[in-house]
């Protein structure tokens, strides 16, 4: 690596970086898209395999909602802010690659386990190695692409949701069907251990502020302290809403967790099939979502940056009424095709909220500050939801609701997505001024 630095004018980066120009942030972009799904199949593909869990150890939908919502992310969020604050200072290619490696092999594990407990521990171990990856990927991905295309760029890393959802659904449903849940821990935590070598030979750190031609000046100042961050983070106004209208979305998004067994339970569909249709849902529908959002926002944002809060509330809100009426139809296929409606609005934040989230912050922040936000996202909405989720399906089991229980447990909590939207709307009202802030580096 080139060591010698020339100024660049504001908004460009250094010519003295020339490996780091070009194709190479497509190249990066591309790896970390990569361990982005097998972030999102070792950590979803529970959601698929929870009937025959459910069946095979015993547990009850309380269980499982703790399982795949609460005792995972209590770990990757509490994890999630010391290794960011790690990777604000040090190697965040070599973090990536060894978290990667850590939750292939607790996934790996997790078909192993013989009851809840020893299953909760390997979820914990998924969960602190996952906990590396966003905060230190979002803050090279920054490092790469300029304000003006970031918020396409992290849609594009986003969409790693939606393909390792997709495969999750694919590898989980179909090797269950045919060979056991336990078999299908194996198979997708395998890939994961190989693929960490790739990332940590081919992923190349690139200089802090290069993308904003500041490389000379990051390098010169030292990371804030801890406390600064979270200071400078609380201030904003406009980051405050954004917190909380994520983190009451993912409420809604990870208690859909229990979108396979609502269909196998209400509908009679088989893993096999439903894997199929699911698959295509998130990953297909779900990533045209994603990408929607990045466009519009890198669109209509450039003109006015408030377009980055009003595009996902007029998304989430559009996509109330096809959720709700996904869930009462009487017909599996008629769900489904309703349901694929707000499988592609609801994903319309993603790229809009982690721009806005990097452009709130200065270049030695950005890593702590994708922690914070996620571990609010994660503690309120995969910490919460499916657990909730669970507890109201077994309230109204127990009141004569049967099988319907877990229907009605989903419509309670989509409403939410209500109170998500208005924090979105709210975001606006500050965002262009403490956009602007951060870039003045106040």
């Amino acid at each position: 690596m080139t060591t010698s630095e020339t100024t660049a004018p504001p908004g460009a980066p250094s010519k003295d970086h020339a490996e780091f120009l070009g194709n190479a942030k497509w190249v990066a972009l591309g790896i970390l898209f990569v361990v982005y799904v097998f972030n999102f199949i070792d950590r979803q593909i529970f959601a698929i395999l929870q009937e025959s869990i459910k069946r095979d150890l015993g547990l009850s939908d309380t269980e499982l909602g703790l399982l795949g919502g609460f005792t995972f992310a209590l770990f990757y969020t509490t994890f999630g802010v010391p290794i960011a604050r790690l990777a604000d200072r040090s190697n965040r290619s070599l973090i990536i690659a060894v978290c990667l490696a850590v939750w292939s092999f607790m996934t790996i594990l997790c078909g192993r386990a013989v009851n809840f407990w020893t299953l909760a521990l390997a979820r914990i171990g998924v969960g602190i190695g996952e906990a590396g990856c966003s905060p230190s990927a979002h803050s090279i991905i920054s490092d790469y692409f300029p304000p003006k295309e970031r918020a396409g760029a992290l849609a594009i890393y986003s969409v790693g949701i939606n393909v390792g959802v997709m495969f999750g659904f694919f590898a989980g449903g179909f090797i269950d069907q045919y060979f056991g849940w336990r078999h299908a821990f194996l198979a997708v935590g395998l890939p994961g251990l190989l693929f960490a070598l790739v990332v940590k030979f081919f992923l190349k750190e690139p200089p802090r502020g290069l993308a904003e031609g500041r490389v000379d000046e990051i390098k010169a100042s030292a990371p804030p302290k801890m406390v600064e961050a979270f200071k400078t983070l609380w201030k904003r106004r406009s980051f405050r809403h954004i917190s909380v209208a994520s983190g009451l979305h993912a409420f809604v998004a990870y208690g859909n967790q229990f979108l396979p067994p609502f269909f196998q339970r209400v509908h009679g569909f088989e893993t096999g099939e439903l894997s199929l249709w699911l698959g295509l849902m998130s990953g297909i529908v779900g990533g045209l979502g994603v990408l929607a959002g990045g466009w519009l926002s890198d669109r209509y944002g450039a003109k006015d940056r408030r377009w980055l809060t009003w595009i996902p509330a007029v998304a989430i809100l559009a996509a109330l009424p096809f959720a709700m009426a996904g869930l009462l139809v009487p017909s599996g296929y008629m769900a489904l095709a309703l349901l694929t409606i707000p499988a592609f609005l609801n994903p319309i934040y993603t790229g809009p909220t982690w721009a806005m989230t990097q452009g709130l912050v200065g270049p030695r922040m950005r890593a702590v500050a994708v922690a914070v936000l996620f571990f609010i996202l994660n503690m309120v909405g995969l910490g919460f939801g499916p657990v909730a989720v669970g507890m109201l399906s077994d309230a109204f089991a127990a009141h004569g609701f049967g099988t319907s229980s877990i229907r009605w447990a989903l419509l309670a909590t989509g409403l939410i997505n209500i109170w998500a939207a208005v924090h979105y709307i709210l975001a606006a009202r500050t965002l262009r001024e403490e956009m602007a802030a951060a870039e003045r580096g106040e």
